[in-house]
Formats: structure tokens, sequence, C-alpha cells
């Protein structure tokens, strides 16, 4: 059994910026999920950005500290529907294949992000 961290396998912190860097703006162009940094400063963009960055870094095991607030708060009142959420997959996907992701660090992606759906769709 390999002790090698899903961080690790993902590239550390330059695989995980990597991806963010990728999916952020395949979100923010797509006409059915832009509407979520719809007025919002760049530098708010890009806090953001971070707080994802640092999420996605400690939750897959790396060394890094998230500082943001949980996920259930921090999506509570964004009205994220069920389509929103598959939407949000088909980028996410698209992503992983651009950035030539192996399908088992894409698989523990998809099964790690799934278990925040109840945190974050609302309707």
């Amino acid at each position: 059994m390999s002790t090698t961290t899903l961080y690790q396998r993902l590239g550390s912190y330059d695989g995980i910026t990597a991806f963010v860097n990728d999916l952020l703006p395949r979100l923010q162009a797509d006409t059915q999920l832009g509407r979520f940094w719809q007025h919002r400063s760049d530098d708010g963009i890009a806090r953001e950005k971070q707080l994802l960055i640092d999420y996605l870094a400690a939750s897959a095991g790396g060394p890094m500290y998230y500082t943001g607030r949980d996920m259930k708060l921090s999506h509570t009142g964004m009205n994220i529907s069920e389509s929103d959420w598959n939407q949000f997959f088909e980028h996410a996907g698209a992503t992983m294949q651009a950035l030539n992701v192996p399908q088992q660090e894409c698989d523990d992606i998809v099964a790690f992000v799934s278990s925040l759906k109840s945190d974050i769709v609302e309707c």
C-alpha cells in the first residue's frame, strides 16, 4: 500500500495551483456559472483563488493550513443548484483531461468533491 498522499500524486502545490488556474477561468466564462463571479473585484477573486488552492492542498494531505470558512457557510445563500453542480463537474473533468490527471487521481478528486455536495448544493 502506498503512503503517497493525493497532494503528492497531484504534483503538490504546483499541481494543485495548475488545476485551479485552469478550472477557475472555465467556471467564470461559463454562461450558467459565471454569475457567481459577477460584481467581484480582482482582489476578491484572487483571495478566493488562494483559499481554494489552500483548501484543496490541505484536503489532499498537503502541508497547507486552510484558514477559510467551511464549505457550508461559504456556499449558503448562493442558491447553487443540481444543474450548477453538474456543470461544475463538466469543467472539472475537462480540466483534469487537459492536465492529463491519471484516472486514479481523477476518481479520488471526484470522490472527495462529491462528499461536499450536501454542503454546497441548496436547490
